[in-house]
């Protein structure tokens, strides 16, 4: 099968299966987006979601965190994931998010990348969770599930990931598209023991395609 059609048959699966794809992560407004995906790094979204409620009442605002103390911040993420390194990154970030952006969240992708503990995944879920943005942010389920479907091929990096799956999403729909695979790695296809019987893309898929025909081996 040529990638363009494994991309367009994924398309029309999603498209009719999953026509709502969003965020698992709470909030409001774009600055609490951005605490909570800097929070969200190698920790899962349900943890963040217990964390940033008591976060977001002590500190509603950018201005506010600014005033914080790393330790008063970190005493509220403490059950998150390296939470002395992401309390240090709230701190800075809000303080030159205020400094530099007036306290706005900026859409800028490079610009985003300048704010402490935003790297180029982080910025690319602003860039397309608030403003809509084709940005391909590409965490451990896009990278696995990617490479296990077949939509990128030898990826040894989050950023070639990225450029691959930007040559084939149009790019009205990559915002979404993000989505798709980042909840089907979460909830079908994760990483230690597939689901492949409860995918809706299985016969799509190099992985499933490949494992099918080792059976058939063996049998013979």
């Amino acid at each position: 099968m040529r990638k363009e059609e494994r991309f367009r048959r994924l398309i029309d699966y999603f498209s009719t299966n999953m026509p709502v794809a969003e965020t698992e992560l709470d909030y409001t407004t774009p600055y609490e987006l951005m605490v909570a995906v800097i929070l969200s790094a190698q920790c899962t979204d349900k943890r963040v979601n217990l964390i940033t409620p008591a976060l977001f009442e002590a500190y509603p605002d950018a201005e506010a965190l600014s005033k914080a103390s790393v330790d008063d911040i970190f005493s509220l993420i403490r059950s998150c994931s390296y939470p002395n390194n992401k309390a240090k990154h709230l701190s800075g970030m809000s303080k030159k998010l205020l400094t530099d952006f007036k306290g706005e969240v900026p859409s800028d992708i490079n610009e985003l990348q300048t704010l402490p503990g935003v790297g180029r995944k982080t910025a690319n879920v602003i860039a397309s969770v608030i403003f809509n943005a084709p940005a391909m942010a590409v965490d451990t389920h896009v990278f696995r599930v990617s490479k296990r479907i077949g939509l990128t091929t030898n990826s040894k990096t989050p950023l070639d990931t990225e450029k691959q799956l930007m040559k084939y999403f149009p790019e009205d729909l990559v915002p979404k598209a993000h989505h798709w695979l980042i909840l089907h790695g979460r909830y079908v296809c994760i990483a230690r023991k597939p689901k492949c019987d409860e995918c809706g893309i299985k016969d799509i898929c190099k992985y499933f395609i490949s494992k099918e025909k080792k059976k058939l081996k063996e049998i013979s």
